[in-house]
């Protein structure tokens, strides 16, 4: 599973893809991941907390509902184990993901400024 999700990733990331030792690495550490054919999420819940780490859509599958609905999964997992906040960083140049998690009840909170190659991270927060 994991070389095929690291397979996705190249697909979603193409300029700095990770392999499925990156993932497993992360499964270690205490990440959840979910995945499909054409998308996946991977995220990280500590006490009544959750991050997500990344999520990907296969570019020829973007616009049609997948990483919203992948976020409605988590979401709902997560309150029932108990999680009341989630965050998250994307860069601000990012103007699809943005509007995906605005679009989906996430606020901007902050910014880490130069955090992804000299892009500024608009960091995010949703109440559950």
């Amino acid at each position: 599973m994991l070389d095929e999700l690291a397979s996705l990733h190249a697909k979603c990331f193409p300029h700095k893809p990770w392999g499925a030792a990156g993932f497993a690495d992360l499964q270690k550490s205490g990440c959840e991941i979910i995945a499909s054919q054409n998308g996946f999420i991977v995220y990280r819940a500590v006490a009544d907390e959750a991050e997500i780490i990344t999520i990907g859509v296969a570019p020829d599958a973007r616009r049609t509902g997948i990483a919203a609905a992948m976020l409605g999964i988590i979401e709902g997992d997560l309150k029932k184990r108990g999680v009341k906040h989630i965050f998250l960083e994307v860069a601000a140049d990012n103007a699809p993901a943005r509007s995906l998690y605005q679009g989906n009840g996430y606020t901007e909170i902050g910014t880490r400024p130069k955090y992804y190659d000299g892009v500024d991270a608009i960091m995010m927060k949703k109440d559950i």
